[in-house]
Protein backbone atom coordinates (compact mmCIF):
# COMPACT_ATOMS: atom_id res chain seq x y z
CA UNK A 1 0.00 0.00 0.00
CA UNK A 2 1.13 3.36 -0.67
CA UNK A 3 2.55 5.18 2.42
CA UNK A 4 0.80 8.63 3.63
CA UNK A 5 3.65 10.87 1.83
CA UNK A 6 3.37 9.04 -1.30
CA UNK A 7 -0.15 8.90 -1.16
CA UNK A 8 -0.61 12.39 -0.86
CA UNK A 9 2.04 13.05 -3.80
CA UNK A 10 -0.39 10.78 -6.24
CA UNK A 11 -3.63 12.53 -4.81
CA UNK A 12 -1.89 16.00 -5.85
CA UNK A 13 -0.41 14.81 -9.24
CA UNK A 14 -3.87 12.72 -9.96
CA UNK A 15 -5.83 15.95 -9.13
CA UNK A 16 -3.62 17.86 -11.46
CA UNK A 17 -4.12 15.64 -14.76
CA UNK A 18 -7.22 14.53 -13.88
CA UNK A 19 -9.28 17.73 -15.96
CA UNK A 20 -6.54 17.17 -19.03
CA UNK A 21 -7.57 13.26 -18.64
CA UNK A 22 -11.25 13.86 -18.51
CA UNK A 23 -11.14 16.09 -21.60
CA UNK A 24 -9.44 13.82 -23.55
CA UNK A 25 -12.10 11.20 -23.19
CA UNK A 26 -14.78 14.13 -23.98
CA UNK A 27 -16.36 14.52 -27.37
CA UNK A 28 -15.92 18.50 -28.55
CA UNK A 29 -18.91 19.61 -26.89
CA UNK A 30 -17.64 18.71 -23.73
CA UNK A 31 -19.53 15.11 -23.71
CA UNK A 32 -18.23 12.28 -21.20
CA UNK A 33 -17.55 8.62 -23.18
CA UNK A 34 -20.55 6.87 -24.59
CA UNK A 35 -19.93 3.27 -23.16
CA UNK A 36 -23.54 2.31 -24.75
CA UNK A 37 -24.08 -1.14 -26.38
CA UNK A 38 -23.03 -4.71 -24.89
CA UNK A 39 -20.41 -6.46 -23.45
CA UNK A 40 -19.81 -9.54 -22.43
CA UNK A 41 -18.38 -10.11 -18.75
CA UNK A 42 -15.25 -11.81 -20.12
CA UNK A 43 -14.35 -15.13 -17.79
CA UNK A 44 -10.70 -15.69 -16.26
CA UNK A 45 -9.91 -19.29 -17.73
CA UNK A 46 -8.07 -21.57 -15.12
CA UNK A 47 -5.87 -24.61 -15.89
CA UNK A 48 -6.52 -28.10 -14.09
CA UNK A 49 -4.41 -26.40 -11.53
CA UNK A 50 -5.86 -23.39 -10.98
CA UNK A 51 -3.26 -20.97 -13.08
CA UNK A 52 -4.56 -18.36 -15.05
CA UNK A 53 -4.62 -20.15 -18.56
CA UNK A 54 -3.77 -16.55 -20.72
CA UNK A 55 -3.87 -18.93 -23.79
CA UNK A 56 -7.35 -19.57 -23.54
CA UNK A 57 -8.30 -16.17 -22.72
CA UNK A 58 -6.56 -14.36 -26.15
CA UNK A 59 -8.57 -17.89 -28.16
CA UNK A 60 -11.59 -17.02 -26.07
CA UNK A 61 -11.22 -13.10 -27.00
CA UNK A 62 -10.57 -14.17 -30.75
CA UNK A 63 -13.84 -15.99 -31.07
CA UNK A 64 -15.90 -13.43 -29.07
CA UNK A 65 -14.09 -10.77 -31.38
CA UNK A 66 -16.80 -11.96 -33.79
CA UNK A 67 -19.62 -9.96 -32.51
CA UNK A 68 -20.32 -6.45 -32.67
CA UNK A 69 -19.88 -6.05 -29.33
CA UNK A 70 -18.65 -2.20 -27.94
CA UNK A 71 -16.13 -4.15 -25.61
CA UNK A 72 -15.64 -5.87 -22.82
CA UNK A 73 -15.72 -6.00 -19.00
CA UNK A 74 -12.36 -7.63 -17.75
CA UNK A 75 -12.45 -8.30 -13.73
CA UNK A 76 -16.18 -8.22 -12.98
CA UNK A 77 -18.12 -11.23 -10.80
CA UNK A 78 -17.56 -13.39 -13.67
CA UNK A 79 -13.89 -13.01 -14.00
CA UNK A 80 -13.77 -14.59 -10.12
CA UNK A 81 -12.08 -11.43 -9.36
CA UNK A 82 -11.87 -11.84 -5.47
CA UNK A 83 -10.14 -15.11 -6.74
CA UNK A 84 -7.27 -13.62 -8.13
CA UNK A 85 -4.08 -12.05 -6.68
CA UNK A 86 -3.63 -8.21 -7.48
CA UNK A 87 -0.72 -9.14 -9.71
CA UNK A 88 -3.18 -11.84 -11.86
CA UNK A 89 -5.77 -9.18 -12.03
CA UNK A 90 -3.42 -6.54 -13.95
CA UNK A 91 -2.63 -9.46 -15.71
CA UNK A 92 -5.68 -10.23 -17.49
CA UNK A 93 -6.66 -6.65 -17.94
CA UNK A 94 -3.26 -6.22 -19.74
CA UNK A 95 -3.28 -9.41 -22.22
CA UNK A 96 -6.65 -8.60 -22.88
CA UNK A 97 -5.78 -5.27 -23.83
CA UNK A 98 -3.06 -6.39 -26.23
CA UNK A 99 -5.95 -9.22 -27.56
CA UNK A 100 -8.44 -6.15 -28.08
CA UNK A 101 -9.07 -3.90 -31.36
CA UNK A 102 -8.38 0.07 -30.11
CA UNK A 103 -12.14 0.13 -31.20
CA UNK A 104 -13.17 -1.89 -28.86
CA UNK A 105 -13.67 -0.31 -25.26
CA UNK A 106 -12.35 -2.38 -21.98
CA UNK A 107 -13.75 -1.58 -18.90
CA UNK A 108 -11.94 -3.46 -15.82
CA UNK A 109 -12.99 -4.21 -12.63
CA UNK A 110 -10.96 -2.08 -10.59
CA UNK A 111 -12.89 -2.15 -6.74
CA UNK A 112 -11.65 -2.87 -3.32
CA UNK A 113 -12.84 -2.64 -0.33
CA UNK A 114 -10.82 0.03 0.72
CA UNK A 115 -11.08 3.64 -0.78
CA UNK A 116 -7.41 3.67 -1.02
CA UNK A 117 -7.17 0.49 -2.21
CA UNK A 118 -9.33 1.11 -4.82
CA UNK A 119 -7.69 4.15 -6.36
CA UNK A 120 -4.17 2.08 -6.26
CA UNK A 121 -5.75 -0.41 -8.34
CA UNK A 122 -7.79 1.96 -10.33
CA UNK A 123 -4.94 3.73 -11.37
CA UNK A 124 -2.60 0.32 -12.51
CA UNK A 125 -6.14 -0.96 -14.25
CA UNK A 126 -5.16 2.07 -16.25
CA UNK A 127 -1.69 1.68 -16.48
CA UNK A 128 -2.21 -1.47 -18.33
CA UNK A 129 -4.55 -0.34 -20.95
CA UNK A 130 -7.91 -0.56 -19.12
CA UNK A 131 -10.15 2.32 -20.72
CA UNK A 132 -12.47 2.59 -17.70
CA UNK A 133 -12.92 1.38 -14.31
CA UNK A 134 -15.97 -0.20 -13.51
CA UNK A 135 -15.52 0.03 -9.62
CA UNK A 136 -18.03 -2.27 -7.74
CA UNK A 137 -19.35 -1.51 -4.23
CA UNK A 138 -17.30 -1.98 -0.69
CA UNK A 139 -19.44 -4.25 0.87
CA UNK A 140 -17.64 -6.11 3.44
CA UNK A 141 -18.92 -3.37 6.31
CA UNK A 142 -22.01 -3.66 4.24
CA UNK A 143 -23.98 -1.93 7.51
CA UNK A 144 -21.91 1.27 7.50
CA UNK A 145 -22.30 1.46 3.79
CA UNK A 146 -24.81 4.04 3.80
CA UNK A 147 -25.00 7.05 0.87
CA UNK A 148 -22.76 9.28 2.63
CA UNK A 149 -19.96 6.61 3.06
CA UNK A 150 -20.59 5.64 -0.61
CA UNK A 151 -20.63 9.23 -1.95
CA UNK A 152 -17.23 9.92 0.04
CA UNK A 153 -15.82 6.62 -1.53
CA UNK A 154 -16.86 6.97 -5.16
CA UNK A 155 -15.77 10.88 -5.60
CA UNK A 156 -12.22 10.54 -4.28
CA UNK A 157 -11.76 7.17 -7.00
CA UNK A 158 -13.42 9.20 -9.47
CA UNK A 159 -11.53 12.49 -8.32
CA UNK A 160 -8.11 10.71 -8.51
CA UNK A 161 -9.25 8.12 -11.75
CA UNK A 162 -7.06 9.15 -14.89
CA UNK A 163 -9.43 7.10 -16.34
CA UNK A 164 -13.17 7.34 -16.44
CA UNK A 165 -15.56 5.41 -13.73
CA UNK A 166 -18.65 3.37 -14.05
CA UNK A 167 -20.39 2.51 -11.62
CA UNK A 168 -21.45 -1.06 -10.07
CA UNK A 169 -23.95 -2.17 -7.94
CA UNK A 170 -24.50 -6.01 -7.83
CA UNK A 171 -26.73 -7.08 -4.87
CA UNK A 172 -26.97 -10.50 -5.34
CA UNK A 173 -22.89 -10.46 -5.09
CA UNK A 174 -22.69 -8.14 -2.21
CA UNK A 175 -25.79 -7.58 -0.05
CA UNK A 176 -25.79 -3.86 -1.22
CA UNK A 177 -27.17 -1.53 -3.40
CA UNK A 178 -26.22 1.25 -4.45
CA UNK A 179 -28.82 4.02 -3.37
CA UNK A 180 -30.68 5.84 -6.39
CA UNK A 181 -29.75 9.30 -4.43
CA UNK A 182 -26.36 8.33 -3.77
CA UNK A 183 -26.38 7.51 -7.94
CA UNK A 184 -27.99 10.34 -8.83
CA UNK A 185 -25.61 12.39 -7.00
CA UNK A 186 -22.49 11.20 -8.18
CA UNK A 187 -23.78 11.04 -11.60
CA UNK A 188 -23.29 15.02 -11.32
CA UNK A 189 -19.05 14.00 -11.37
CA UNK A 190 -17.42 14.87 -14.53
CA UNK A 191 -15.69 11.71 -14.08
CA UNK A 192 -18.21 9.11 -13.63
CA UNK A 193 -19.72 8.42 -16.90
CA UNK A 194 -22.27 5.91 -15.91
CA UNK A 195 -23.66 2.62 -14.16
CA UNK A 196 -24.21 -1.06 -14.63
CA UNK A 197 -27.03 -2.14 -12.19
CA UNK A 198 -26.97 -6.02 -11.87
CA UNK A 199 -30.39 -5.81 -9.62
CA UNK A 200 -32.64 -6.37 -11.85
CA UNK A 201 -35.29 -3.74 -10.61
CA UNK A 202 -36.70 -2.16 -13.68
CA UNK A 203 -38.56 0.47 -11.95
CA UNK A 204 -34.70 1.60 -10.00
CA UNK A 205 -33.06 1.64 -13.56
CA UNK A 206 -35.96 3.46 -15.00
CA UNK A 207 -35.91 5.72 -11.91
CA UNK A 208 -32.12 6.45 -12.12
CA UNK A 209 -32.16 7.34 -15.87
CA UNK A 210 -34.91 9.66 -15.15
CA UNK A 211 -33.09 11.36 -12.39
CA UNK A 212 -29.85 11.42 -13.77
CA UNK A 213 -31.97 12.92 -17.58
CA UNK A 214 -30.01 16.32 -17.15
CA UNK A 215 -26.83 14.85 -16.57
CA UNK A 216 -24.14 13.13 -19.45
CA UNK A 217 -25.09 9.40 -17.64
CA UNK A 218 -25.65 6.45 -19.00
CA UNK A 219 -27.32 3.23 -17.49
CA UNK A 220 -26.30 -0.42 -18.20
CA UNK A 221 -28.22 -3.52 -17.57
CA UNK A 222 -26.62 -5.98 -15.69
CA UNK A 223 -27.54 -8.91 -17.09
CA UNK A 224 -29.36 -10.43 -20.40
CA UNK A 225 -32.82 -11.39 -18.63
CA UNK A 226 -34.32 -7.93 -18.09
CA UNK A 227 -32.34 -6.07 -21.24
CA UNK A 228 -35.83 -5.05 -23.26
CA UNK A 229 -37.06 -3.98 -20.31
CA UNK A 230 -33.80 -1.80 -19.46
CA UNK A 231 -33.70 -0.61 -22.98
CA UNK A 232 -37.64 0.44 -23.09
CA UNK A 233 -36.73 2.77 -19.59
CA UNK A 234 -34.06 4.51 -21.05
CA UNK A 235 -30.84 2.30 -20.34
CA UNK A 236 -28.13 2.38 -23.52
CA UNK A 237 -26.65 -1.37 -23.37
CA UNK A 238 -25.75 -4.33 -20.82
CA UNK A 239 -23.32 -5.94 -19.48
CA UNK A 240 -24.34 -9.94 -20.05
CA UNK A 241 -22.85 -12.95 -19.13
CA UNK A 242 -25.41 -14.85 -21.42
CA UNK A 243 -23.62 -12.98 -24.14
CA UNK A 244 -19.88 -15.00 -23.26
CA UNK A 245 -22.01 -18.26 -25.34
CA UNK A 246 -24.97 -16.27 -27.10
CA UNK A 247 -22.91 -13.13 -28.00
CA UNK A 248 -25.19 -12.75 -31.77
CA UNK A 249 -28.36 -13.53 -30.05
CA UNK A 250 -27.58 -10.65 -27.53
CA UNK A 251 -26.26 -8.34 -29.89
CA UNK A 252 -29.53 -9.09 -32.42
CA UNK A 253 -31.81 -8.34 -29.32
CA UNK A 254 -29.81 -4.53 -28.95
CA UNK A 255 -30.61 -4.25 -32.45
CA UNK A 256 -33.99 -4.81 -32.30
CA UNK A 257 -34.84 -2.82 -29.53
CA UNK A 258 -32.82 0.46 -30.79
CA UNK A 259 -34.64 0.40 -34.08
CA UNK A 260 -38.26 -0.53 -32.33
CA UNK A 261 -38.89 -3.51 -33.34
CA UNK A 262 -40.78 -4.61 -30.22
CA UNK A 263 -42.78 -7.39 -31.00
CA UNK A 264 -39.36 -9.59 -32.75
CA UNK A 265 -37.35 -8.24 -29.56
CA UNK A 266 -39.92 -9.72 -26.82
CA UNK A 267 -40.07 -12.83 -29.05
CA UNK A 268 -36.20 -12.78 -28.78
CA UNK A 269 -36.03 -11.81 -25.00
CA UNK A 270 -38.54 -14.24 -24.37
CA UNK A 271 -35.93 -16.87 -25.60
CA UNK A 272 -32.89 -15.97 -23.57
CA UNK A 273 -34.23 -15.81 -20.41
CA UNK A 274 -34.02 -18.97 -18.93
CA UNK A 275 -30.68 -19.53 -20.37
CA UNK A 276 -29.77 -16.13 -18.54
CA UNK A 277 -30.96 -17.38 -15.56
CA UNK A 278 -28.85 -20.45 -15.36
CA UNK A 279 -26.14 -18.90 -16.32
CA UNK A 280 -26.21 -16.53 -13.35
CA UNK A 281 -28.72 -16.76 -10.95
CA UNK A 282 -29.13 -20.68 -10.67
CA UNK A 283 -25.78 -22.09 -11.50
CA UNK A 284 -23.59 -18.88 -11.90
CA UNK A 285 -20.17 -19.03 -13.09
CA UNK A 286 -19.52 -22.86 -12.76
CA UNK A 287 -22.82 -22.90 -15.28
CA UNK A 288 -21.33 -20.22 -17.38
CA UNK A 289 -18.05 -22.05 -17.87
CA UNK A 290 -19.90 -25.31 -18.35
CA UNK A 291 -22.18 -24.01 -21.41
CA UNK A 292 -18.68 -22.08 -22.51
CA UNK A 293 -17.62 -25.34 -23.55
CA UNK A 294 -20.37 -26.26 -25.29
CA UNK A 295 -20.34 -23.53 -27.21
CA UNK A 296 -17.29 -24.00 -28.72
CA UNK A 297 -15.16 -21.74 -25.81
CA UNK A 298 -12.72 -22.43 -22.89
CA UNK A 299 -14.75 -22.53 -19.88
CA UNK A 300 -12.81 -24.84 -18.17
CA UNK A 301 -13.01 -25.18 -13.95
CA UNK A 302 -13.62 -22.25 -11.46
CA UNK A 303 -11.07 -21.79 -8.46
CA UNK A 304 -12.10 -22.85 -5.38
CA UNK A 305 -14.64 -23.08 -3.25
CA UNK A 306 -16.65 -22.52 -6.34
CA UNK A 307 -17.57 -26.47 -7.55
CA UNK A 308 -18.03 -28.04 -10.87
CA UNK A 309 -21.89 -28.98 -11.71
CA UNK A 310 -22.95 -31.88 -10.89
CA UNK A 311 -24.42 -34.76 -13.18
CA UNK A 312 -28.01 -33.54 -12.35
CA UNK A 313 -27.23 -30.24 -12.08
CA UNK A 314 -25.65 -30.02 -16.04
CA UNK A 315 -28.67 -31.42 -17.13
CA UNK A 316 -30.77 -29.17 -15.71
CA UNK A 317 -28.43 -26.71 -16.96
CA UNK A 318 -28.53 -28.10 -20.77
CA UNK A 319 -32.54 -28.72 -20.82
CA UNK A 320 -32.70 -24.44 -19.99
CA UNK A 321 -30.66 -24.21 -23.09
CA UNK A 322 -32.33 -27.04 -25.41
CA UNK A 323 -35.80 -26.14 -24.63
CA UNK A 324 -35.37 -22.83 -26.08
CA UNK A 325 -33.93 -23.74 -29.12
CA UNK A 326 -30.26 -22.93 -28.69
CA UNK A 327 -28.70 -26.66 -28.33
Amino acid sequence: MLGPRVWSSVRQGLSRALSSTVGGWASGEGRKVDISGIYPPVTTPFTATAEVDYGKLEENLHKLGTFPFRGFVVQGSNGEFPFLTSSERLEVVSRVRQALPRDKLLLAGSGCESTQATVEMTVSMAQVGADAAMVVTPCYYHGRMNSAALIHHYTKVADLSPIPVVLYSVPANTGLDLPVDAVVTLSQHPNIVGIKDSGGDVTRIGLIVHKTRRQDFQVLAGSAGFLLASYAVGAVGGVCALANVLGAQVCQLERLCLTGQWEDAQKLQHRLIEPNTAVTQRFGIPGLKKTMDWFGYYGGPCRAPLRELSAPQEEALRLDFTSNGWL
